[in-house]
Parts: C-alpha cells; structure tokens; sequence
C-alpha cells in the first residue's frame, strides 16, 4: 500500500468534506470551498474527523493515484481552514513590484514592465522597504493555483548563480557559482 495513501487526513474544526455521484470532492471551510475530481472507484471513509481515502484496486495506475488523491484531499482541507501562503523576492538592483488589486506590475531589468494578471481566488501584497528586497506574499486556500502563479512569477527573472539576481522564494538558499578567475 502506498505509504502517503494510507495515512489519515484529520479534519480541522468546521471543515466538511463530501463526494458526489461524479466522483467529485468538495472540501468547504471558512476560507472557501474547494473540488477535485476522483478517478472512477476511488472512494473515502470519514470517521471521527478522519478521512481515509480507499483505492479500488491494487493495480499501478490506482496505487500511483492513491497517493496523489490523498495530497490533493489533505492541501484542500488545511486551504479551507487556514490558508496557503507564498513570498517571494526579488534580488537586484533597480528591482521593482506593486500591484492594484490583483495587477501586478513587475520592473525585472528588461527594456519593458511586466503585467501579470493574478486569479481573483489569490490575494496579492507587494512590499518595498528600504534597506531591503521589494517582496510579493499571496495567499489562497488553493494551493495547486497558488504554486502555479508563484512559479510564473519566477519564470520572469530565475535566479541565477553567479550574483545571485532574480526572483526567490522567501528563505531560498541557492547554490553560488565562484565564476571567473584571474590565471596569470
């Protein structure tokens, strides 16, 4: 059995979980309401708060699902109840963000400014103090959607090695290169 799909999911207070006739999750919670599709025989077991996502078979393609599904339940039910937050950083000189609600405005070094439109289900902040790296922190309850644009947001500037410039997740250690040396 796969050792991510047999564990429990334990429910956090006031979030309710069911599932249709289409195979259809529907997590709900005080932050919103979530749904993911299940393969066909996939099914669940709620007790006491505890949730146990069942396999229908023991064949490769159900194992390899099994514990896929149970992540996706597992991020539904905490997004509901608390949240899923990311921030990110951008390193560099002349490096700027903000936002107007959910337009984000990027100024990343090329010879243009770069406009992205954030889904309305994210809450978007930009951040500038002095003395530090211009941030931008989302939050939503739909974590897969949030990961998503987070890795959008750093397709624009990837840091790179050498100086270390570009667009990072907030605590991010990256691996520096020593770059030329001086042989004579």
């Amino acid at each position: 059995m796969s050792r991510v799909g047999k564990s429990i999911i334990k429910l956090p207070a006031g979030v309710q979980v069911s599932i249709d006739a289409a195979n259809v999750v529907t997590v709900k919670g005080p932050k919103g309401e979530l749904k993911q599709e299940l393969k066909e025989g996939f099914g669940y077991n709620l007790e006491n708060g505890e949730l146990t996502v069942i396999r229908p078979t023991d064949g490769k393609q159900d194992r390899a699902l099994h514990g896929l599904y149970r992540s996706l339940i597992n991020n539904m039910a905490i997004g509901v109840s608390t949240g899923h937050t990311v921030k990110q950083e951008l390193v560099g000189v002349g490096y700027k963000v903000s936002n107007q609600g959910n337009i984000v405005e990027f100024s990343l070094g090329h010879s243009h400014r770069i406009v992205l439109e954030v889904p309305q289900e994210i809450k978007v902040t930009t951040e500038t103090v002095k003395g530090q790296n211009p941030s931008v922190s989302m939050e939503s309850a739909d974590k897969q959607l949030l990961g998503q644009i987070a890795a959008k947001i750093r397709s624009f500037r990837k840091p790179e090695p050498y100086k270390g410039k570009g667009i990072r997740f907030a605590g991010e250690v990256l691996r520096r290169k020593a770059g030329k040396s001086a042989s004579k």
